[in-house]
């Protein structure tokens, strides 16, 4: 299964450049300049699947949504995926499948989310008058049915944050973390620092400039956003600390400055069947070699997923973590990315949680997130997934390198990881 090519739009800080955008618009970018950077006809592409985390009270199926609005085929089957932050993992996961199945050769996979454009909810008495209301026949029975509704019933309801089955958010798990596994704040606000540094190095070097591709703005379009605008290309370290932390006022350690930020922005990635590439004259970036997805006690570390995942895909992919020539971590805060790398280390974790006699390896720092990662780039949930696999394996090609393993966290205690070959 060949990742032929990769792109994505700019990611941008909610409420900014893209909040006039929406999810779709972002969408179609990244994938209409992807389709037209490989030079591919357009009726090769015999299956998108793509994702969506944030919904939309516009349209249901965002996957066919792109395909009718870039006038693509008709005849191209689509449907939607929502897998929280690891969720275009699960749509390049997809198409691979269907790829090795023989069920298709050639196929479109990506995720879009505007963090800007968040659908606000009613609460639930005012939900049913209004259901009531569109049932009723007469007027008096519409009425009626806002007889007991009262002032607080009016305020709008935002989407749900928390976790269902603990009632915890991912920043109260976060900072929970970070107690359990003792990662002290000048640990994070470190990690954070090297994000962005990594970040607007690679930007400096150029190294984004063929997969990130430019977004007019609206109203006008007479603007253009090309490239991410949350990198801090004068970061210094000494300014995390005057942060306050957001979860824990008091004995807290997770801030703004070492989180990943509410993102606008979109992915897309080109797979075929090897045969099919070469067939038509096309170099892909590299291979999927294994993935894994697996599940965590959302009452336990809830984000520890990564530490779970990538050993599975390791082992599918007859590889150790010392294999690997480039590792990418999702980096939903800085904890969990440091609460990962000890979980790997760690003969205890091996022993508790995947029940094996050694520690899945050491981490080698010179090999992970090289050009930084969620904190500095930003996190369209939807998106991150193929991100990271494209950014990495364009960093193999630039090192030499020939594999790589990508990993993140997700909501519910999820975790997944694809082990990446380079063509």
């Amino acid at each position: 299964m060949a990742i032929v090519d990769g792109v994505r739009t700019p990611f941008a800080r909610r409420g900014t450049a893209f909040k006039d955008l929406s999810a779709l618009d972002l969408a179609r970018r990244a994938c209409g300049e992807l389709i037209e950077r490989v030079d591919i006809d357009p009726a090769q592409i015999q299956q998108v699947v793509y994702g969506q985390v944030v919904p939309s009270l516009k349209w249901t199926n965002i996957a066919r949504e792109i395909v009718l609005g870039l006038g693509l085929p008709r005849s191209i089957e689509a449907y939607s995926v929502s897998r929280a932050c690891a969720t275009s993992y699960q749509t390049v996961v997809n198409v691979a499948q269907a790829i090795r199945d023989g069920v298709i050769d050639c196929g479109l996979a990506g995720g879009a989310d505007s963090a800007s454009d968040v659908p606000i909810g009613v609460s639930d008495r005012l939900q049913r008058a209004l259901h009531g209301a569109n049932l009723a026949r007469s007027l008096g029975k519409k009425l009626g049915a806002f007889r007991r509704i009262g002032l607080r019933d009016l305020v709008p309801v935002p989407p749900a944050l928390a976790e269902l089955s603990t009632g915890e958010t991912m920043g109260q798990a976060a900072e929970r973390m970070a107690k359990e596994n003792r990662i002290s704040r000048q640990a994070q606000d470190e990690f954070a620092h090297r994000s962005h540094d990594r970040a607007a190095k690679a930007w400096a070097d150029g190294k984004f400039k063929d997969e990130v591709v430019p977004v007019h703005v609206p109203p006008r379009y007479e603007e253009t956003l090309e490239r991410d605008n949350l990198v801090r290309t004068d970061s210094e370290i000494s300014k995390y600390s005057s942060l306050s932390p957001v979860f824990d006022r008091r004995h807290g350690t997770i801030t703004a400055a070492n989180s990943s930020p509410l993102t606008d922005g979109a992915s897309a990635v080109l797979l075929m069947a090897e045969e099919k590439a070469k067939s038509l004259g096309l170099t892909p970036l590299g291979y999927i070699r294994s993935y894994a997805f697996t599940g965590v006690d959302p009452a336990g570390q809830l984000l520890i997923g990564p530490a779970t995942a990538a050993p599975l895909a390791l082992d599918r992919a007859g590889c150790s973590l010392a294999d690997m020539d480039l590792i990418d971590l999702h980096e939903a805060f800085a904890v969990v990315v440091l609460s990962t790398v000890q979980a790997f280390e760690s003969a205890e974790f091996a022993r508790r949680e995947l029940h094996r006699d050694a520690p899945v390896g050491k981490v080698d720092w010179d090999k992970l997130n090289v050009n930084g990662g969620s904190i500095a780039i930003g996190h369209p949930f939807a998106a991150t997934g193929a991100r990271q696999m494209v950014q990495t394996l364009r960093e193999l090609r630039r090192r030499g390198g020939t594999k790589a393993l990508c990993a993140a966290c997700a909501a519910g205690g999820l975790g997944a990881a694809v082990v990446l070959e380079v063509a």
